[in-house]
């Protein structure tokens, strides 16, 4: 009794009521464009339709070098929520499921996505697009941290303004 009332307060900790504001606002952008084309079809053009959406700050200055989504987190020490936005650098992966070995990348050598649901600690289901699965329009994909063996990740978290973060 006492796990499932903790699984019940754990889901509704991270119902889209109770995510910081714009973080519920990305969600809701992404769930109306889910399985359409966002722009161009880049994977940045949907961050930065869900960041322009939700009236959050974005760095564009420095679109040759590295985009600024809002605050930087550390997902081995913040909470990682959904609607937070993930910028992966030449990731690559690997994992195992039952004898088979899975090898993937994201961002050769950038790649941007939206966290769409928290599945447990390092593990989540990330909404983007311009991948393989999905190709120029939006989809959702599992991505766990522990599979990730070479490639830089930063977490950010929407901010209304650059004081912020």
């Amino acid at each position: 009794m006492k796990s499932y009332l903790l699984l019940l307060l754990f889901s509704f900790s991270l119902s889209p009521s109770k995510l910081p504001e714009l973080n519920a606002k990305v969600i809701e952008f992404v769930d109306k464009n889910m399985g359409k084309k966002v722009d161009r079809g880049e994977c940045w053009d949907l961050a930065a339709g869900a960041l322009a959406y939700s009236n959050a700050y974005f760095d564009r200055s420095s679109v040759k070098t590295a985009m600024i989504y809002g605050k930087e987190l550390n997902p081995s020490k913040d909470e990682i929520l959904p609607g937070d936005l993930i910028q992966f650098k030449k990731v690559q992966m690997e994992w195992k499921e039952g004898n088979t070995t899975y090898q993937s990348s994201l961002g050769m050598p950038d790649h941007t996505a939206i966290v769409y649901k928290v599945n447990g600690s390092g593990d989540y289901e990330i909404a983007h697009q311009n991948t393989a699965d999905w190709g120029k329009k939006v989809g959702v994909n599992n991505f766990r941290l522990d599979r990730v063996t070479k490639g830089k990740l930063n977490f950010y978290r929407p901010v209304a303004s650059k004081a912020d973060m």
